[in-house]
């Protein structure tokens, strides 16, 4: 009997797990803080953008005109293949919007200094290269295309 109750906590703990990340994954937030001040390293300093992180971590890439989604991925991340997909086909359909894959394994320290907690992670730069918003998990096309608005108009 001790069995069967412990197999349904179990069952029940895993169900709800599984809604919450359902309810979760791809969903952008604003960013309370943005990793855009935490490199100055003093008061005169002009603080860096994360695009500024980013570019220094990994020089070929190119900061997009209107927004660019950078994407943190790792190598047996089955989300992250269909997130590279989604975000390449909304940067080739959206002008000004660039996409850049970041791979989270070979650059451990831009995953430090951004507070990158999983893979995969989008953030949404602005033109500038300020972060304005970040998804954990796979977003959906309709959540990219719904955050890119908002942000065009921050500018």
């Amino acid at each position: 009997m001790t069995g069967l109750v412990l197999l349904v906590l179990a069952v029940l703990a895993a169900a709800g797990f599984g809604l919450y990340r359902r309810r979760v994954d791809g969903r952008f937030t604003d960013v309370a803080h943005p990793a855009d001040v935490a490199h100055a390293t003093h008061a005169a300093e002009v603080p860096a953008t994360a695009w500024t992180t980013v570019a220094d971590a990994v020089p070929d890439v190119a900061l997009g005109e209107r927004a660019t989604l950078v994407q943190f991925s790792s190598a047996f991340c089955a989300p992250c293949r269909t997130t590279r997909v989604v975000l390449a086909d909304v940067a080739g359909k959206v002008d000004g919007v660039a996409h850049v894959e970041i791979d989270a394994e070979q650059h451990l320290e831009l995953v430090r200094a951004l507070d990158v907690r999983r893979t995969p992670t989008t953030l949404i730069l602005d033109g500038a290269g300020h972060e304005l918003t970040r998804a954990a998990g796979a977003p959906r096309r309709e959540q990219v295309l719904a955050a890119l608005p908002s942000l065009q108009e921050t500018r």
